[in-house]
């Protein structure tokens, strides 16, 4: 899937060359930025025009009016959000310790969101939803399901019922605290709520999806001095495997760490 093969649907006129791609980026990132500063209902086309920089009559050959302008920011965001969760979805993912898993997902979340266009789409879906026009509850519920499908693949034990359930109290409270991240102007501070997020999940999914839980998936020694996978057998202790580090060179034996 192309990079507008979504958005050009709202586009009076697809751009062919790389410049008129790069105009309507520049648009679309000058639209955020003004939608941000003033207001979807304040903003206008020139002032739209302004902030990136070009002449009204250039914006109207891609776009006719605001609102198709915010329809290509939505659409631009949903394929930006659906590429996210292609990438998450896989045996690697998966296999990962539980904090490391969450890690990944929040800081992929957390980069899309640096993009003014999935920024400010994201906000006004919470304050302006009157606006949109492609995205609706139904994004919530696809963000629900994705989460299900990792949890159940991590814990097999878990019924479908129990990972849906999880998954809508771990979607909903993200998006509560990441809403209040990327509304406040103090880049420090949202930062810190950012990696709120990831401890609040790591927390609340643990005793279902921890590292001993992993259903029907590899489980990946590691060393419990310096976390290499660099091991080697050595012998038995108490009728337990004992293991030696290639890397530290120290020594443990098998379930003396949280797996």
């Amino acid at each position: 899937m192309t990079e507008y093969s979504h958005s050009s649907r709202s586009l009076r006129r697809q751009p062919k060359q790389q410049r008129g791609k790069e105009r309507v980026e520049k648009i679309l990132d000058a639209a955020a930025a003004v939608f941000d500063e003033v207001g979807y209902e304040a903003a206008t086309t020139h002032l739209i025009a302004a902030k990136a920089g070009t002449a009204i009559g250039s914006l109207y050959q891609f776009f006719p009016d605001k609102a198709a302008i915010f329809k290509a920011m939505e659409l631009r965001h949903t394929e930006r959000v659906k590429a996210l969760w292609s990438s998450a979805d896989t045996p690697e993912m998966v296999r990962l310790p539980l904090r490391q898993m969450i890690k990944g997902l929040v800081s992929a979340i957390a980069q899309m969101f640096e993009q003014p266009v999935s920024r400010v789409v994201f906000v006004q879906f919470f304050i302006s939803r009157e606006i949109f026009q492609s995205i609706d509850e139904s994004m919530t519920q696809e963000a629900i399901d994705f989460m299900a499908g990792l949890l159940k693949q991590r814990n097999s034990a878990l019924s479908k019922a129990q990972c849906n359930l999880l998954a809508e109290v771990c979607v909903h409270s993200s998006n509560a605290v990441l809403l209040s991240a990327l509304r406040n102007p103090d880049q420090q501070h949202r930062q810190q709520l950012v990696q709120q997020i990831e401890d609040l999940l790591v927390s609340y999914l643990e005793p279902y999806v921890g590292d001993g839980r992993l259903g029907g998936v590899m489980k990946v020694m590691k060393c419990l001095h310096c976390q290499s996978e660099q091991l080697s057998k050595n012998g038995y202790r108490r009728g337990k495997q004992c293991y030696r580090c290639k890397e530290c060179g120290k020594q443990f034996v098998e379930n003396s760490q949280r797996f």
